[in-house]
């Protein structure tokens, strides 16, 4: 697939012809090939955005509501080729194509609802016939940087409420999955959106940093947001801090899901199952940690395991399964050294095993402890650990017990105590009676500790990417003190 980026409404490549290729996890064949952009190209894109943003930050509500209500349906037009790319250049499985199309429809629809809502509010004065108002008006260039494991779903996320806002954006593609992101600025622009609107950028691996730094230097661009990796994401925000440049993260995370002594057994393991192993547990949301009550330890972990054996895993290429391929062999070996590191200090594997290749079966570790090093860090694909404790407070303790904080999940039939559990865990989003993997755009989606900072969706959205301007109308006539 030959990808060209998008400037000022035109397909183009780099200045200086110079590409890079992206080849298939699976059997090292060419799945794509990309502009390999320098710094001049990324501020040539910034500067479309930023010649742009003087109309478009004027176009009444109804007709960007408009546009992106066409966009949603150019997208679901494109959801055959964009299954091709995701396998192609990721492996991503057909069904986690269709969720990351389905999601990214419906981000535009919700982008579209916030056109006429970004509203502000009268406040009192103390001054007599000061008429104040607090006012929220589009920024400027929006910065969006998205990663290749939701391709779909966060370049759409990076984009859909910054240009609701009457914001101009560049989005920087993953260099894992050009194809794919081009094929959802393909959507935009076909819908019709101006020129400069919306700007494509993609680079080369070894080109990330400049082409970042030359974007978020440029005056023009006056919001940032990055879905990544926490060790990125800290590059990202220091950046940003240079230039006082607001940002938002959504990084990593290590997901806790609590099973307590009286949860629905069968109802928590159908949530873990998908929790931890749709799209190969390769979501920032992604079920990392199982946390299970030993007066119910055995029959769950049973079930669970029995539904991990069962799961289908092949080359997402030639049928429909459940685990595609992971995105690369960094992947195999970081999940076969967390597998190795379990069982040398006392875990037992109960489903699955080390792989050979991108093909990861489903795996799980019981009887993981702190000492381990699944216990600590993200793996960030189909390996996942189980921990027993005794009791509500060890549990509780147990998910806490980590750097990260974006999503958990608490499961129990009492749900005012399962309602108690999820108020004391540290993270931005906890699911009662429902699995760590779940996302709707107008929710509130963020995270705390070193999983991020702000939030997507609905209100929050707007807040983010607006800004928040005071406005006062002195109606009367003004003392003075001289």
């Amino acid at each position: 697939m030959q990808v060209s980026m998008l400037i000022n409404g035109e397909k183009s490549q780099t200045a200086n012809g110079a590409h890079f290729e992206r080849r298939n996890p699976l059997d090292g064949s060419v799945a794509s090939r990309a502009p390999a952009a320098r710094p001049e190209d990324a501020v040539a894109a910034v500067e479309a955005a930023e010649k742009a943003f003087k109309t478009w930050s004027r176009t009444g509500p109804g007709e960007r509501r408009a546009l992106l209500l066409k966009a949603a349906q150019t997208l679901a037009a494109k959801s055959a080729d964009l299954a091709t790319a995701m396998a192609a250049e990721t492996g991503a499985s057909a069904g986690w194509s269709d969720f990351n199309v389905q999601l990214g429809v419906n981000t535009l629809l919700e982008a579209a609802s916030l056109t006429t809502r970004i509203n502000g509010e009268v406040i009192t004065s103390d001054v007599p016939g000061s008429l104040a108002m607090a006012l929220r008006q589009p920024a400027g260039v929006v910065l969006g940087i998205a990663p290749w494991n939701a391709p779909v779903i966060l370049a759409v996320r990076a984009i859909a409420t910054p240009l609701a806002c009457g914001n101009t954006v560049v989005l920087k593609g993953s260099e894992t999955c050009p194809a794919t992101q081009a094929l959802v600025i393909d959507a935009l622009h076909e819908a019709g959106l101006p020129r400069g609107v919306v700007n494509f950028i993609t680079h080369a691996p070894a080109d990330a940093a400049s082409v970042v730094q030359a974007m978020v230097a440029h005056p023009a661009v006056r919001r940032v947001n990055f879905t990544g990796s926490t060790q990125v994401g800290k590059r990202i925000a220091a950046t940003c801090a240079q230039y006082l440049k607001p940002v938002v993260l959504e990084l990593g995370g290590k997901a806790p899901f609590i099973v307590l002594d009286d949860a629905d057994l069968d109802a928590a393991v159908n949530a873990a199952v998908f929790g931890a192993f749709a799209n190969s547990g390769q979501i920032c949301m992604s079920t990392e940690r199982v946390i299970v009550d030993t007066r119910i330890a055995d029959a769950f972990v049973a079930r669970l395991a029995a539904r991990a054996a069962a799961l289908s895993l092949g080359d997402p290429r030639e049928g429909d399964v459940v685990l595609g391929s992971v995105v690369d062999m960094t992947t195999v070996q970081r999940c076969n050294a967390l597998i190795d590191d379990a069982l040398e200090r006392g875990a037992k594997l109960v489903a699955g095993g080390k792989a050979d290749s991108t093909l990861m079966p489903a795996t799980l570790l019981d009887h993981v402890t702190a000492d381990m090093r699944i216990y600590h860090e993200e793996a960030f694909g189909p390996v996942k650990g189980i921990v027993r404790v005794d009791g509500v407070e060890a549990a509780i303790s147990c998910a806490n017990d980590n750097e990260y904080g974006l999503a958990a999940a608490v499961f129990g039939r009492d749900a005012g105590r399962a309602i108690e559990v999820a108020k004391r865990i540290e993270s931005g989003i906890c699911h009662v009676n429902a699995p760590t993997v779940h996302d709707e755009p107008q929710m509130p989606f963020g995270g705390v500790k070193h999983s991020g900072i702000g939030h997507f969706g609905g209100q929050a959205g707007i807040d983010a990417f607006t800004d928040l301007r005071w406005i006062s109308v002195q109606t009367t006539t003004r003392s003075y003190p001289f």
